[in-house]
């Protein structure tokens, strides 16, 4: 790699507080970082990105499988022969100027079987830093290193500083921007970009991408989920996991606050899953990561307490607002905004500027260790036993409060058919209706049509968790949405714990179990009794008109839809 990308110095990370301070301090020289205020954001710089370089560029993004029909028809495919040569002619002296960083890191416990070691090099201080939160990286893995395989990651912002060029802030090339993954070799490289997910190989590329492949050949499970443990006041202690597409959610019912008396919530990771099977034949899943890249607007007092105690100090923030006293703001931290900003792009802002003064995709990074209610189990054990699973996504209408899965295979068929209004985590148009089986749309390494051909797999061959399906999103003829969510959302919560428990808890309608009257803890919420109605409610007719819906959805993925799933389908169409 040195001698292909042919960069001025080369530094192998040692992940030390020293090395990162160090690096924070040489962005702030050049402009890509900037100081808050040690009095209202102690430890922590604020990053503006280029304004064509805020979000997930699925676009760019590519599955080099040897065959096309692997990759299936939801991934971009590339030939891995000629994706290989362009990425050779990209990445010809692409660091000149520049320092190659070497990053060893591990995603997971290092040490635990469900582990996996990697060693990304990249020409960003930027990344380096949020590698450092993200991840085990550094001078403790080469050890490691010597006794298992990586996976090899390349990235380079594509800004070579070549004689005449100046550096700027945010180094980055939108035209010639690719992220490239190689699954049977299997290998990451990503050019162009310096932003999340496109930058740091870790995250979705390694942990979902190119680890969902690994999973399905290795007989394991990488998923879009979160991880929260739930006790009861006899201290009974539950791990549930959930898959939300982005910025529905997730983050925030990761580290929930239970408002009801002697319930618990911890939180083992707010992301990423893991999950493999133990020898008791039950579902385990660890968070292979070490930091929270969250989307910070809409997050806030109300919303996520836990997340703002853990961000007020030790965090990167990028392209969020800049107020006048030297602290961070986004919209929804507040009810009110403040009456003058600095935004995004480093401009003068008001209220009356008629534009958001943070990027709707702005970020915070902060370490998982920070949260207030962060669960130690997953790392100390290197995995937590799975009780239950949770799909949901921003669905307006039909998709109840809370459903539980008539079987497994019904369950499976809830995430294939998991739909949700597009957010600004991805480049392209907002607050459209897309299809995200599973939520793993973007990230999932191989077809389709087989990753839900081995989630059946998973099931038959094991005991699964039972399967869930929420929808804190639900509104009524007027477009209110009937349910408080954020805290009140651990009502829900409680029903599933105690449904687990006893079977004849809910009622149940052909697409599921849903509560009965009286089931949901609704104790000092006041909440009237015709929304509770709507919100388990069945729409016979717009049941129908979403299997037609699914069918022609699925149609895509023949012959590799299972038909266990079609069985499930025809069930929904004939109810």
């Amino acid at each position: 790699m040195i001698a292909l990308c042919q960069p001025e110095k080369v530094h192998l990370c040692d992940g030390s507080e020293g090395e990162y301070n160090a690096l924070l301090q040489e962005m702030v020289a050049k402009g890509t970082f900037l100081p808050l205020s040690p009095d209202k954001r102690p430890r922590s710089f604020l990053a503006r990105s280029h304004p064509d370089d805020v979000a997930r560029v699925e676009e760019c993004t590519f599955i080099c499988s040897q065959s096309k029909e692997d990759a299936g028809p939801t991934n971009n495919w590339s030939d891995p022969q000629l994706m290989h040569a362009r990425l050779k002619g990209l990445f010809q002296g692409c660091m000149r100027g520049r320092t190659l960083y070497i990053i060893p890191f591990c995603m997971g416990t290092p040490g635990f079987p469900a582990a996996r070691l990697g060693i990304q090099v990249t020409d960003s201080p930027y990344v380096v830093c949020h590698m450092r939160i993200m991840t085990s990286m550094g001078e403790t893995i080469l050890p490691l290193l010597e006794k298992a395989s990586f996976v090899p990651c390349v990235h380079s912002v594509g800004v070579p500083l070549t004689s005449g060029v100046k550096d700027t802030a945010w180094p980055c090339n939108p035209e010639k921007r690719v992220i490239a993954h190689f699954p049977e070799e299997p290998s990451i490289w990503s050019f162009g970009s310096g932003y999340g997910g496109n930058a740091l190989l870790g995250k979705k590329c390694l942990a979902l991408r190119i680890a969902s492949a690994m999973g399905r050949k290795e007989g394991w499970l990488a998923e879009h989920m979160l991880i929260l443990g739930i006790e009861n006041p006899e201290g009974k202690k539950r791990y549930f996991a959930a898959a939300f597409p982005s910025a529905c959610g997730k983050t925030n019912l990761a580290m929930v606050r239970s408002l009801l008396p002697g319930w618990k919530i911890s939180c083992v990771g707010d992301d990423i899953a893991w999950i493999h099977i133990g020898e008791d034949g039950r579902w385990y899943a660890c968070n292979p990561e070490a930091g929270m890249f969250g989307v910070a607007p809409g997050t806030s007092a109300v919303s996520n307490p836990s997340a703002m105690e853990a961000i007020a100090s030790d965090t990167l923030f990028t392209n969020v607002a800049l107020t006048d006293k030297g602290d961070v703001w986004w919209e929804g931290m507040t009810k009110e905004s403040p009456a003058h900003l600095t935004d995004w792009q480093g401009r003068s802002w008001t209220p009356a500027s008629g534009i958001k003064a943070s990027h709707p995709n702005a970020r915070f990074t902060v370490p998982i260790r920070r949260c207030p209610v962060f669960d130690p189990t997953g790392i100390q054990k290197g995995a937590v036993p799975l009780s239950a699973i949770l799909f949901g996504g921003r669905q307006p209408t039909r998709v109840p409060l809370v459903c539980e899965a008539r079987s497994f295979a019904h369950g499976v068929l809830m995430g294939a058919a998991l739909s949700s209004q597009t957010t600004a985590a991805a480049k392209g148009k907002e607050g459209v209706v897309r299809h995200d089986p599973f939520a793993m749309l973007p990230f999932c390494g191989y077809h389709m049509g087989d990753y839900f051909a081995h989630w059946l797999d998973m099931g038959a061959r094991t005991k699964p968790p039972r399967i869930f399906q929420v929808n804190w999103f639900l509104q009524d003829a007027g477009g209110k949405i009937l349910w408080p969510g954020f805290s009140d959302n651990v009502r829900v919560l409680k029903w599933i714990f105690e449904r687990l428990d006893d079977v004849h808890l809910g009622k149940e309608l052909p697409i599921g179990i849903v509560p009965a009257s009286g089931e949901l803890d609704l104790s000092g919420l006041s909440l009237p009794a015709s929304a509770l109605e709507q919100l388990v409610a069945y729409n016979p007719a717009a049941w129908k008109k979403e299997a037609e819906e699914l069918t022609r959805y699925f149609a895509q993925f023949a012959p590799h839809f299972p038909a266990a799933l079609q069985q499930e389908l025809d069930h929904l169409q004939q109810s």
